[in-house]
């Protein structure tokens, strides 16, 4: 998911950072890689804090206006802080940079999500990759209405059951533990992008 994810920002990025004045040209891909890691960090963390309906609610909002959800403001918090500390970029002109690149990115991501015709990105490998393949070769769209495990051993299936085993895969992707997907850790896999 990683790799569409930086080419889905990369194809938005041309105006708001690429074309932008603020941001010299030798930090156009630094900043792309910013905006990659502040949404998979922000999604990740919601997972990991237990608010899986937010991140389900997020890519399942089908016409919800994206750029008002909690969850893409949280992305651009972070990326306007991440982008003013890391290369000296005006507040202005970091919340302009946000402003156009994170809503129309993350509004173009749930699209895809939601498109059975567009393999670019699923629900399942999102959550598979924020979570270190904690859902992987689970059909997650499908199952939304219907979970087939009971993981807190109550007795019956239910959310909660689903989003306690999200939170506890996004946990230890943050910590990089003792389950990562294959290949390595999410940060891993965009440290190879941008040669943290």
């Amino acid at each position: 998911m990683i790799d569409q994810l930086v080419q889905l920002v990369r194809n938005y990025a041309t105006d708001a950072v690429v074309a932008n004045p603020a941001v010299p040209n030798e930090q156009n891909e630094a900043v792309i890689g910013e905006a990659t890691n502040s949404i998979t960090s922000v999604l990740q963390n919601a997972l990991a804090n237990g608010q899986a309906k937010d991140v389900l609610a997020l890519f399942n909002g089908g016409g919800a206006d994206v750029a008002a959800n909690p969850l893409v403001n949280g992305i651009s918090g972070n990326f306007i802080t991440n982008i003013m500390q890391k290369f000296n970029i005006s507040p202005e002109a970091a919340t302009s940079i946000a402003g156009s690149l994170i809503p129309t990115v993350m509004n173009s991501m749930v699209k895809k999500t939601n498109d059975p015709n567009d393999k670019g990105f699923d629900l399942t490998s999102i959550l598979s990759s924020l979570t270190g393949g904690n859902v992987a070769g689970l059909n997650v769209q499908g199952m939304l209405g219907k979970l087939g495990l009971d993981k807190d051993g109550d007795g019956d299936v239910d959310f909660q059951d689903f989003a306690s085993m999200l939170s506890k895969g996004a946990k230890q992707q943050q910590q990089g533990g003792e389950q990562k997907s294959e290949g390595g850790g999410l940060g891993d896999l965009l440290g190879g992008f941008f040669g943290k």
